[in-house]
């Protein structure tokens, strides 16, 4: 087993050697670009860190860490395109370097190419990864459809959204798990149990999100703070306060979630007031530790050597308490 920090330096070098200057330029550079912006690797080291788990070589699942990745960052091209936003790790998105267009077509090609990498497997193991890859791909769909319709409801329950992140998040941690499992050709049981782990770290890890978007600090958290605020998205946050705030202060938060003043600091500031003082942001912390805490009671339950399991351990734990 290696460190963490190790799995993401052997995908990384990996990744590094699969990019090369491709014709036509204009749909292979955008893919090349939006692969070298970095971001936290979590997926791919995830398949790679459980191919050893079950005791296999993970260099047998680069390809398939290498496919996650890839599609990962596909669905960021058009999610960006979707929410038309300027930025993607501080750097131009990909329709702002180029143009909408290009991100369309890039992003179909790097779909395409997620797919053409699990060819390198052959027999049962392609099956289960082609299988596993076509219902998490269609998820993700469904989970941002969820979340395009979010925005003109007012009626978005806490179920809801939790399956939204689920469908959206969670699915992409849990199959990229369970293709390590599926590498290393472990038993079903220790498959469907790794995949589950993965789920409900992913549901700890978007609520983790949603509540350093609002009380992160700026300086590590990489993103805009207060940026779910801004955009009027109807987060754990926002709809925990609304069912515990008293009515005057509930017609209040939902008027605030209709407006977009030019300078929102004001109501940034505002909302993550009624967030305090509603109880939702002691809420949402309590939520991200019984996930957590969730996937861990999974992992117990993984048929490997102890000792195995501690970097998905010392992972979720890590996940949980994170800044940024």
């Amino acid at each position: 087993m290696l460190r963490i920090d190790q799995y993401t330096e052997v995908f990384v070098e990996y990744l590094n050697s699969k990019i090369t200057e491709r014709e036509p330029k204009n749909l292979y550079d955008p893919i090349n670009y939006i692969l070298q912006l970095g971001g936290k690797r979590l997926r791919p080291v995830l398949i790679l860190m459980a191919t050893d788990i079950f005791e296999s070589d993970h260099k047998k699942a680069l390809d398939a860490a290498l496919a996650v990745e890839v599609f990962h960052n596909f669905s960021l091209v058009h999610d960006d395109i979707m929410d038309d936003a300027p930025l993607r790790r501080g750097q131009d998105t990909v329709h702002e370097k180029w143009d909408v267009n290009t991100g369309i077509l890039s992003g179909d090609a790097m779909l395409i190419n997620a797919y053409q990498l699990f060819e390198n497997y052959e027999g049962e193991i392609f099956r289960e990864l082609a299988k596993l890859f076509s219902k998490t791909a269609i998820e993700v769909c469904e989970g941002q459809q969820y979340d395009v319709d979010f925005e003109t409801r007012d009626d978005v329950t806490l179920p809801e959204y939790l399956k939204m992140i689920e469908y959206k998040t969670a699915v992409l941690v849990g199959a990229a798990l369970k293709m390590g499992a599926i590498v290393a050709e472990t038993t079903k049981i220790n498959c469907d149990r790794i995949y589950e782990f993965g789920r409900d770290l992913g549901i700890a890890f978007q609520l983790q999100d949603d509540y350093l978007d609002a009380f992160g600090d700026p300086k590590t958290f990489g993103k805009q703070v207060g940026g779910d605020i801004i955009e009027n998205k109807k987060t754990f946050l926002y709809l925990t306060a609304l069912e515990k705030l008293d009515p005057a202060q509930s017609i209040q938060l939902q008027h605030l979630f209709t407006i977009n003043p030019q300078d929102p600091s004001e109501k940034v500031e505002t909302v993550k007031q009624l967030f305090v003082e509603s109880g939702a942001s002691e809420a949402i912390q309590k939520e991200i530790e019984s996930y957590t805490h969730q996937a861990l009671k999974v992992l117990d339950e993984l048929d490997v050597k102890e000792e195995n399991k501690e970097n998905l351990r010392e992972f979720a734990q890590a996940l949980m308490y994170r800044s940024v």
